[in-house]
C-alpha cells in the first residue's frame, strides 16, 4: 500500500507539483437497525481507493481513484497536479505549508474486542431485547435501536518523506422510545440523541448497559405525554453532559475552524463570528470555560495518531479561563495565520479532499457534581438529551430543544417538563457558566454525523463534557 501511495506522489511531482501527498484508504463498516423487536437492516460495506493532493503555487489539486494499481495511482497523481495548475491560474500568493516533523510510524486504536468478530446474531439479539423491553411500557408506539462499527486502514505518503500507517476502530450505537399521545409524540433516547460512539471495540457498547437502561428510558418517554410545558422566562439552566457537548460542537467547535474564520469555507451554516486579530483577547465565556481540542484522548471519537496531512495528534488550548486562545487548523491555514499546525485536517474517505475538522473539542471538568449544582440552584431547570438545534451562520444566535427537563426549586429536582428549550447568543451565554461538574461525571461524548463541505463530508468528532450550570438563560421559548 505504501508503494501505491508513493507512485501517486511521484506521478504528481513528475507532472510539476511542488508538493504532493497520497492516502490509500481501505475501510469497512457495518450497521444494524431494529424496530419494535424486528430487524430492519443489516448492512456491511467495504471500500478502497487512493486520494492524491498536489500543490502548485497558490493552487491545490485533488484526484481520487478506486483502481488499486500502480499505473492508476501514478495517473491519479498526474491528474491532481494538472488540477493544481488550473487552480493556480487564479491569481494569488503562493500557499506555504507550516513545517511538521517528517516521520515513519504506525498507530492503532486501542481496542479489546474486534467488533467485526462479534456475531451479527449477538448484536441483533441485544437490540431485539432492548426494544422488547421498551415496548412493554404502556404508551410506547415505536422502539428502535441501532449499532454501527468502522474499521479503517490508512497509508499516508508525502513528498517530504512521511510514511504513516494507521488502523482506526470505532464502535457505538443507541436506541430510543417514542410515545404516542393525543396529537403529540414524545421521545427519549439513550445514551444520547445521536447514539454514543467511541474509538474502541465492542467493549464500548457493553460498557453502556443497553438493556439495563431500556425500561427507564421508555417510562420517561411515556411520562412526558402528561407532563406540563416549560414556562417561558429567565432561569438558571443546568445542562446534562451530552447536551452541553452539542452546545460546544455548534457554538464553539464550528466557530473555531480556521478555514471558516479565514473565509475559505461557508457551507452548512458557517463562517464564524471570530476575528483572527482578536485571538488571545476575545472573551468567549466565564473563567470556568476551559476548552481544548485534544486528539490524544483515549476512547474519544475524534482520537487518532496522525491527521490526513501527517501532523501528529496533539492537544491545543482553545479557550483558557474564558479567553479565546486557539483554533482548528491545517498546514496551509496555520501558515497563513502564523500559527503552528494543530493536526486537525481529515477527509471522509479516500475520495474526499482533506479539510479542517473538529477532533475532540471539549470542556475540561470543574470541581462540583450534578447533585451539588442542583442543591445550589434556587430557581432553575435541568435539561437533558438534544431534540433540536438551530444556529446562525456566524455561530452566534442559537436555540436548542431538549427531550426532557425537570424544574429545580430550592435545591431539589421538581416536576418533569416537556419540550424544554433555551436560547442565547454565544459569548453572552458562555459568560453565564458558573458551576461545572468534575471528572467523575466527565464523558467523551461522540458525534458521528458532523457535516461540512461541498460535496458534503461526514466526520466523527468527540466532545468531552460534564453537567454544567448557566446562571441566567432565557428558556421555554416557543417561536
Amino acid at each position: 500500500m505504501f508503494d501505491l501511495a508513493q507512485a501517486a506522489v511521484e506521478g504528481a511531482l513528475a507532472a510539476g507539483a511542488q508538493y504532493a501527498d497520497a492516502r490509500v484508504v481501505v475501510g469497512k463498516n457495518q450497521s444494524i437497525a431494529v424496530l419494535n423487536a424486528e430487524p430492519q437492516s443489516i448492512d456491511q460495506a467495504e471500500r478502497a481507493g487512493i486520494g492524491v493532493r498536489a500543490l502548485t503555487g497558490s493552487g491545490w489539486g485533488f484526484y481520487a481513484t478506486s483502481d488499486m494499481t500502480t499505473a492508476a495511482a501514478r495517473k491519479a497523481g498526474e491528474q491532481s497536479a494538472a488540477i493544481s495548475r488550473a487552480s493556480a491560474s487564479v491569481p494569488g500568493p503562493d500557499m506555504p505549508l507550516a513545517d511538521i516533523p517528517v516521520v515513519e510510524d504506525h498507530y492503532e486504536t486501542p481496542h479489546d474486542e474486534d467488533p467485526f468478530a462479534i456475531p451479527v446474531a449477538e448484536k441483533v439479539d441485544l437490540l431485539i431485547a432492548v426494544t422488547k423491553t421498551m415496548q412493554e411500557v404502556d404508551g410506547i408506539a415505536l422502539a428502535s435501536g441501532n449499532l454501527s462499527f468502522w474499521d479503517t486502514n490508512k497509508w499516508f505518503v508525502s513528498s517530504q518523506g512521511h510514511r504513516i500507517h494507521q488502523h482506526l476502530v470505532e464502535s457505538g450505537g443507541g436506541y430510543d422510545a417514542t410515545a404516542l399521545g393525543d396529537g403529540e409524540t414524545q421521545r427519549r433516547s439513550y445514551p444520547q440523541s445521536f447514539g454514543q460512539y467511541e474509538t474502541g471495540g465492542y467493549e464500548t457498547v457493553r460498557r453502556w448497559d443497553y438493556l439495563g437502561n431500556a425500561g427507564r428510558i421508555a417510562e420517561e418517554a411515556a411520562a412526558l405525554l402528561s407532563a406540563p410545558e416549560l414556562e417561558e422566562g429567565e432561569k438558571s439552566l443546568i445542562l446534562e453532559g451530552s447536551q452541553l457537548a452539542l452546545q460546544i460542537h455548534e457554538s464553539v467547535g464550528h466557530a473555531i475552524e480556521l478555514d471558516r474564520i479565514l473565509g475559505w469555507e461557508a457551507a452548512f451554516a458557517g463562517t464564524s463570528h471570530l476575528e483572527l486579530e482578536k485571538l488571545h483577547t476575545h472573551k468567549y465565556g466565564s473563567p470556568l470555560m476551559n476548552i481544548t481540542a485534544d486528539a490524544t484522548l483515549p476512547g474519544a471519537l475524534g482520537t487518532f495518531g496522525y491527521d490526513d496531512e501527517g501532523t501528529a495528534a496533539q492537544r491545543v488550548d482553545i479557550v483558557k479561563e474564558g479567553t479565546w486562545t486557539g483554533v482548528l487548523s491545517g498546514r496551509d491555514s496555520a501558515s497563513i495565520a502564523g500559527l503552528p499546525p494543530g493536526g486537525m485536517v481529515r477527509a471522509d474517505g479516500y475520495n474526499r479532499l482533506p479539510m479542517v475538522r473538529m477532533t475532540n473539542v471539549g470542556i475540561l471538568p470543574g470541581d462540583s457534581s450534578l447533585d451539588e449544582i442542583v442543591a445550589d440552584t434556587k430557581d432553575g431547570v435541568y435539561m437533558a438529551t438534544n431534540r433540536s438545534w438551530s444556529i446562525d451562520d456566524k455561530r452566534l444566535n442559537f436555540q436548542f430543544g431538549c427531550e426532557i427537563g425537570w424544574e429545580v426549586k430550592n435545591g431539589k429536582l421538581g416536576r418533569m417538563v416537556k419540550n424544554p428549550t433555551y436560547t442565547g447568543i454565544t459569548p453572552q451565554f458562555w459568560a453565564q457558566l458558573d458551576m461545572l461538574a468534575g471528572g467523575d461525571e466527565w464523558v467523551h461524548w461522540g458525534t458521528p454525523n458532523c457535516g461540512k463541505g461541498q460535496p458534503m463530508q461526514v466526520a466523527h468528532t468527540g466532545h468531552s463534557a460534564a453537567p454544567g450550570r448557566f446562571a441566567t438563560v432565557r428558556v421555554g421559548v416557543r417561536a
